[in-house]
């Protein structure tokens, strides 16, 4: 078989995402019509892809995103869109590349494209993949920053206070200040350590790939 030098491939994946863009495009200007919603799979990891921290670390390598009820700020660009969703009453905006889409599924008319990531002839400008590293790296340093530096000295100071409390207090002294410990354990607990959960439907739902698929 002849090679292909055209790649058609690339070009249909690039035609494909083109109408992906129109859709949301038309979706951004007037509104879902009628029963119309959206299933968005995209690779997190594919270049300018912009989302939280929070949510890169639940969903490493993919997830699908539900345009129905609940987004707002739905702006369209030349090589991404971004959109707002709620994630367990949590905001989130989310940047993504047309290129970074994996599947585009509208199930109110049984509609659906698939693509390969990074497929593409028309690759993002450097300019737009440095700006969102450039705000991953800012969020990085500002998560560190509102670390309370009490944490990380409880640690390195608690063999030393130990040490105090065992020579100037006395075992009776001792034995208060771990109880004193003990119940602040307690007390300092929170349900917010726990993983937040996605929202239904109605707003950013996030389902697994394979969901999505046997929907198709």
């Amino acid at each position: 078989m002849a090679e292909d030098l055209l790649r058609y491939d690339i070009l249909v994946q690039d035609a494909l995402r083109g109408a992906v863009k129109k859709i949301l495009a038309e979706v951004a200007r007037t509104g879902l019509p009628g029963e119309h919603h959206f299933y968005i799979a995209f690779d997190t990891n594919a270049p300018g892809v912009r989302v939280s921290s929070r949510l890169k670390e639940r969903y490493p390598n993919e997830m699908t995103i539900v345009l129905q009820h609940q987004f707002w700020d739905l702006a369209i660009g030349e090589h991404a869109f971004e959109v707002g969703l709620s994630f367990g009453g949590i905001p989130e905006k989310l940047l993504i590349p047309f290129s970074a889409i994996k599947g585009f599924f509208d199930p109110s008319v049984q509609f659906a494209l698939e693509f390969e990531p990074g497929k593409t002839a028309e690759p993002l400008p450097d300019d737009l993949i440095e700006a969102v590293g450039e705000l991953a790296e800012l969020e990085g340093r500002t998560r560190l920053e509102s670390v309370p530096a009490s944490k990380g000295e409880d640690k390195a100071d608690r063999p030393r206070r130990e040490a105090a409390g065992k020579t100037d207090k006395g075992a009776k002294a001792e034995k208060a200040e771990k109880a004193d410990k003990a119940e602040a354990g307690k007390s300092g607990a929170s349900k917010t350590d726990e993983p937040d959960k996605p929202t239904d439907g109605s707003g950013g739902a996030v389902v697994s790939l394979d969901a999505f698929r046997k929907k198709t």
